[in-house]
């Protein structure tokens, strides 16, 4: 089920500023741009906006490395019309670096960034919470039980979004379901309101990648290339911190085969890699006898991680030793990176599974090293 077409009217200017991406604050966007004469320009290079690309690298920077508990506006006084001027103007900045980046790993590391803290923010907004709700999600009702707050949610909605969250706790069979709507009862110390929240981050994630991707395709070159510094340093930064958060030597990664070492990359970089992807990181950690603790941390990133989860999924797929899916499979579920020509050992006829190409890589290094030890 898409977004409610017709979101529910939102005013304010303190609300439109703390959450920026909402369909309402587009129209205030440009108001306020045009009130105050901001164009695309003035964003990248006016001196007096400076403060509002710092706030935006800042956004960026939080978003990348994944600190749950920073808020990069808290610190902004939304309630002064300067300060709400350089939040919003931050907040279009950081989206036309990572536009101009088109690169979909730091895409979704941002978008993963924003809708958390959007998740976090909302949870606590008691004020304009229905209203943001009632944006995302197609309808909400709320009783009281036992003097607490419930809220319920269409079957549909949770239905669309729920196979995107990990945890018991998000599947339908345990959950009350009454009349086509679904409980979302308080649980693991979070009110009813702070579930809800959970869902409507999902919609808040799809919707800025949706975004991103349109943008990307109206990205003029020129517009790209005077973004180019920031862009080189906020990738760099993610390139820094994706490697960081992969715990093994690089001696043994260079023996990976790319098909592997992109999965890995990607849930890093909170990208949803899809089920025949997470199944072969997990089935490729058993086969190289990484210890099942390592291969598990490969998906802390991911944005659905639970670490239950993982680990009885993970755990599973090492009991029963499961072989790696070979490279048609791979390739017929788009888990394959590499095109003709990219890699010359993936080019050759027989390498038809990425265990093939780990053997060979550790092949021809265990070569190496005996050439240099007999020198």
């Amino acid at each position: 089920m898409p977004m409610p077409t017709s979101p529910p009217s939102l005013t304010n200017p303190s609300v439109l500023a703390r959450y920026p991406f909402l369909p309402q604050a587009r129209s205030h966007m440009r108001s306020l741009f045009e009130e105050n004469a901001i164009d695309i320009d003035s964003i990248i290079d006016q001196g007096w906006l400076e403060e509002a690309r710092s706030l935006g690298r800042l956004r960026l920077v939080e978003s990348i490395m994944h600190k749950s508990d920073a808020d990069p506006v808290s610190s902004v006084d939304l309630a002064d019309e300067g300060s709400r001027l350089f939040s919003v103007a931050a907040y279009q900045y950081a989206f036309m670096v990572v536009c101009a980046s088109f690169d979909e790993r730091l895409v979704s590391r941002w978008a993963e960034g924003e809708s958390s803290l959007a998740d976090r923010n909302l949870g606590l907004d008691s004020e304009f919470f229905e209203a943001i709700v009632k944006t995302y999600i197609s309808s909400m009702k709320t009783e009281l039980k036992n003097g607490q707050e419930v809220h319920s949610v269409p079957i549909s909605d949770f239905l669309e979004l729920c196979p995107k969250i990990s945890g018991s706790y998000w599947r339908l069979v345990n959950r009350p379901v009454k009349n086509g709507w679904v409980a979302l009862e308080p649980a693991s110390g979070e009110t009813s309101a702070q579930r809800v929240a959970r869902l409507v981050k999902e919609r808040v994630r799809e919707e800025l990648i949706s975004r991103s991707r349109e943008n990307m395709t109206k990205m003029s070159e020129k517009l790209a290339d005077r973004l180019g510094d920031e862009v080189t340093r906020v990738t760099e930064l993610l390139g820094s911190q994706i490697r960081s958060e992969v715990p093994i030597s690089a001696a043994v990664r260079d023996d990976w085969p790319p098909c592997y070492s992109i999965s890995i990359e990607e849930l890093a970089s909170g990208v949803n890699v899809n089920h025949v992807g997470r199944v072969f990181v997990a089935a490729m950690g058993k086969s190289m006898g990484l210890p099942l603790e390592m291969t598990c941390s490969f998906f802390e990133g991911a944005p659905d991680y639970d670490p239950q989860t993982t680990s009885y999924q993970v755990s599973h797929v090492y009991e029963r030793e499961y072989t790696p899916h070979g490279c048609g499979a791979l390739k017929a579920a788009a888990r394959c990176p590499v095109g003709p020509g990219d890699d010359r050992l993936c080019d050759q006829e027989w390498l038809t599974h990425p265990l093939k190409y780990l053997r060979a890589k550790q092949r021809t290094r265990a070569k190496l090293e005996a050439g240099l030890q007999s020198e």
